[in-house]
């Protein structure tokens, strides 16, 4: 494997970048722990870029730091993340009005390009492809309608709800026959530079996956048996254990080609 160190001057924002993206591709999967030396080793690195950088995904609640025991990729429960959507519709919703003033004609094509072609079916593979063009679609709105600071927020909300949603097949809260009419009325809204529509489109959108889950956390509540831990205890008891299976597996596609 190549040496970073002697490639790259900024290597603190490679590694930050490259962890950053193995959380949203789940390579390194929530509650799993970050083993330092192994990981520095696979990378090519020293200890001090990794440890840089994984304080700076600690500040984006990305990863959380256990006293004694290390970093662990932070684990979300669902009412964690259905807060996450209510703040992502405001936002995302801003971010859209403000795409829909700014767009240029190049960036409306390229708008207008997405979700074409795919074939909306429950097979897994279309489902996956779905799910991919549907990240690629919300960083392309936030890259657009966001300043430096909104797109960073976003851009952390945006990453925790694809990665760690446990909802519809290919991380997605509700099937692609939902929401394909959602997203081509954004594309509408903004590619056609009408903001309050825009917002509007985006919002409800965003509203509609968030009630959703609500619907599956009370569905959750009323068949879940008693354990006497609250879902805050149970998440911490889930941090404190990790998930080395999630690592390893993580850490191996890593090994396979890394690209910092």
């Amino acid at each position: 494997m190549r040496n970073l160190g002697t490639r790259h001057v900024n290597l603190d924002d490679k590694v930050y970048k490259e962890l950053k993206s193995s959380i949203l591709d789940q390579k390194l999967l929530p509650g799993s722990k970050i083993y330092q030396d192994k990981l520095a080793q696979e990378l090519g690195i020293s200890r001090t870029p990794l440890v840089n950088a994984l304080k700076k995904l600690e500040q984006e609640k990305l990863v959380t730091a256990i006293p004694r025991k290390g970093f662990y990729v932070r684990h979300f429960s669902r009412e964690e993340l259905i807060h996450i959507f209510e703040l992502r519709e405001v936002l995302e919703g801003l971010a859209a009005r403000r795409a829909s003033l700014r767009i240029s004609d190049s960036q409306s094509e390229r708008m207008r390009d997405f979700f074409k072609g795919l074939k909306i079916s429950d097979n897994p593979e279309d489902i996956k492809k779905y799910a991919e063009e549907d990240k690629k679609f919300h960083f392309f709105l936030i890259e657009i309608g966001g300043s430096d600071l909104l797109s960073s927020v976003l851009e952390t909300y945006s990453i925790i709800m694809f990665s760690y949603l446990g909802g519809f097949r290919g991380g997605l809260v509700r099937p692609p026959k939902e929401t394909l009419s959602e997203h081509l009325a954004i594309i509408e809204a903004i590619a056609g530079k009408d903001p309050e529509r825009a917002e509007q489109t985006a919002r409800v959108h965003l509203r509609r996956s968030m009630e959703k889950l609500i619907e599956e956390a009370k569905k959750e509540k009323g068949s879940a048996p008693k354990t006497g831990l609250t879902d805050r205890e149970k998440e911490r008891k889930e941090s404190h254990h990790g998930n080395q299976a999630g690592y390893h597996h993580g850490l191996h596609g890593k090994a396979q080609g890394s690209i910092l």
